[in-house]
């Protein structure tokens, strides 16, 4: 009898496996809602791998969010709220276009009274300028209504990460998560060691997500110095991310286990920065 109640015990007092090896996927693409989302459950299903929640955009591949028809980009976005209300672990993502002026800044204030707290624009896929000013009057907007700004910083060009620093340094208020911790050019973000260090000049605003730069990080020539800048950037600004459908949660998470990191900082980055960045 005593064993089994030791048992029982012992038992009690274990996470759960899902709390264990669950994670928030902070970047789903659902380029055809239901059916898309269908593939990414099925995708977790076979690798067996849980996730916490998932924050998911409808926009990007086929779908372009351009310039010019902000009644079909809410007609979206709706589609997209609806879709996470059936969802309870999905976060639900909106967008919108900076060039669309008044029309923009409206759509972002419908979908923050609707219960939305994520916007993601993409300066190459939307085909606008991050140095533009109706950018910065549309993230300053954003922030005033609690929302979380995503860009991409896969940084396709020359100058991508630069410009988007300023953007942040210019709207201190929001915060911002850059996609891809600037893809191959992530040496940059080790400046923010040093922002943080100068007295009035940065909010400590930004966060990163690094999908895709970890595949290519992981069991390379760069991993340690991969390594080295998630630690300047903050360990607690660091969220891991699939970019489904171009890459896969379990791939990603596989090349995310070899990087040399506590199992303090891992969750962290698995889960528990995302929980507090958006609520969750």
């Amino acid at each position: 009898m005593r064993t089994l109640l030791f048992s029982i015990v012992l038992l009690a007092a274990a996470p759960p496996v899902l709390a264990q090896d669950a994670v928030v996927d902070t970047h789903v693409h659902l380029h055809r809602g239901e059916a898309s989302l269908a593939e990414y459950r099925a995708q977790l299903m076979a690798a067996n791998q849980p996730v916490a929640a998932f924050g998911a955009m409808w926009f990007g591949g086929p779908n372009q969010a351009l310039a010019g028809n902000p009644a079909d980009i809410s007609r979206r976005n709706d589609a997209l709220i609806a879709l996470a209300a059936k969802n309870p672990d999905m976060i639900a993502i909106a967008t919108v276009h900076p060039y669309d002026g008044e029309a923009a800044l409206a759509e972002v204030d419908r979908v923050a009274a609707r219960g939305v707290r994520v916007l993601k624009i993409h300066p190459h896929t939307q085909k606008f300028d991050a140095a533009d000013p109706r950018v910065l009057t549309l993230v300053r907007r954003a922030g005033e209504k609690g929302m979380v700004v995503v860009m991409d910083n896969a940084n396709i060009l020359p100058g991508d990460s630069e410009k988007l620093f300023n953007l942040a340094l210019a709207a201190p208020k929001t915060k911002f998560v850059f996609a891809h911790m600037g893809g191959l050019n992530f040496r940059f973000w080790n400046i923010l060691a040093l922002a943080r260090t100068a007295e009035n000049l940065f909010a400590d605003n930004v966060y990163f997500d690094i999908s895709g730069g970890v595949i290519l990080a992981a069991d390379s020539p760069i991993e340690a110095e991969y390594v080295w800048t998630i630690r300047n950037v903050g360990i607690d600004h660091v969220l891991i991310a699939s970019d489904f459908p171009q890459i896969s949660l379990p791939k990603t998470l596989e090349a995310f286990a070899k990087l040399d990191l506590t199992d303090e900082e891992r969750a962290k980055i698995r889960s528990g920065n995302a929980r507090k960045l958006f609520g969750r």
